[in-house]
């Protein structure tokens, strides 16, 4: 029985020494000691080692001693225990002459049945050019991200000086027409500037919607509206996360919706509050603006002129219906993606 079993091992252990030999990355078989039982020609050739000298010796005597390292031999010993089997292990290589190479090694136990006739395979492949292509990769993400960023400022601060020239330009208009004219445009670029300062702030160009539209309500309500007694502007917006793209014509919608609103639904010294609301599930969603002022038409819900054009064709972009209905009191514009 026992000569049957001897017979086995050595049977074995052939096979693992014909696996290794033949192997075309660098690849040892280690025993229960990591004495070298058998080394392959690539891992002779990638390392500068006499295939003649491995057999019999331990690995940290191997070379110059630079397999001598203390992590290497901790690995393999949890290895050897079944405890780092298979796992993802790098280590860095300081060869005399040679620069620094970083490997990952790949370690496999193999037990026929007891401590003198276990085996380790340790598999080594040199990942340092991949290493640094990952590194370099990293650092100009990174560069790109911060350049990015730096360009949303300049944007947004960019933006802000068109606003504040075209509310300088209404003070100075004589036409109450082209005073209008230049205040509207005025909350419309600010729309805009408040989305590039939401995603200079923001990763991946995506623009939380609930926090975007209370500036952009706030903004509003602070340059239109003079008694926040008499009108205030609610948001009830959910957790959706968009595109910079979509922000951007949700909050032109909402500002022309908003500066109709006021214009118009409020009449005299007539008390209410205008409430923007954006739910979604799925691809779906909506976005309402509803007022408590006096009820309007379809028509007369819409901005007037150019409001109505930019008011259809945000819509259209965003593949949306625009609905107008009555509310209790007042009125409701809603721009439905379905």
């Amino acid at each position: 029985m026992m000569t049957r079993l001897a017979q086995l091992h050595r049977e074995a252990d052939g096979l693992a020494l014909a696996i290794i030999a033949s192997s075309a990355m660098p690849l040892l078989l280690l025993d229960g000691t990591l004495a070298v039982v058998a080394a392959s020609k690539s891992f002779c050739d990638a390392f500068d080692i006499d295939p003649l000298s491995v057999p019999g010796r331990k690995l940290a005597d191997l070379g110059h001693g630079e397999w001598n390292l203390p992590e290497l031999r901790a690995l393999l010993a949890a290895a050897l225990a079944g405890h780092a089997e298979g796992s993802a292990c790098e280590i860095e290589l300081e060869r005399l002459g040679h620069p620094t190479r970083r490997l990952a090694l790949d370690m496999r136990r193999l037990d026929h049945g007891g401590r003198d006739t276990i085996r380790l395979t340790l598999a080594i492949t040199d990942v340092t050019d991949v290493r640094a292509a990952e590194r370099r990769a990293a650092d100009l993400i990174h560069e790109k991200t911060m350049r990015l960023e730096e360009l949303q400022h300049r944007v947004a601060n960019s933006l802000q000086i068109v606003a504040s020239v075209l509310m300088l330009s209404a003070r100075r208009a004589q036409s109450e027409e082209a005073q209008t004219h230049l205040r509207d445009a005025h909350q419309r670029v600010m729309s805009i500037a408040a989305v590039q300062r939401h995603l200079a702030t923001s990763t991946r160009n995506r623009v939380k919607l609930r926090s975007y539209l209370i500036e952009l309500c706030t903004n509003l309500g602070a340059s239109m509206i003079r008694d926040h007694k008499q009108i205030t502007i609610e948001v009830q917006v959910d957790d959706s996360v968009t595109t910079a793209d979509v922000s951007v014509s949700l909050g032109l919608i909402v500002t022309e919706l908003v500066i109709n609103a006021l214009k118009h639904a409020f009449p005299g010294q007539r008390r209410g509050t205008i409430t923007i609301g954006y739910q979604s599930r799925g691809s779906a969603w909506t976005l309402s603006v509803a007022d408590t002022g006096v009820s309007m038409s379809a028509e007369a819900a819409k901005p007037p002129g150019l409001g109505t054009g930019i008011l259809e064709a945000l819509a259209r972009r965003l593949d949306a219906g625009i609905r107008t209905e009555a509310g209790d009191p007042g009125t409701i514009v809603s721009i439905e993606h379905a």
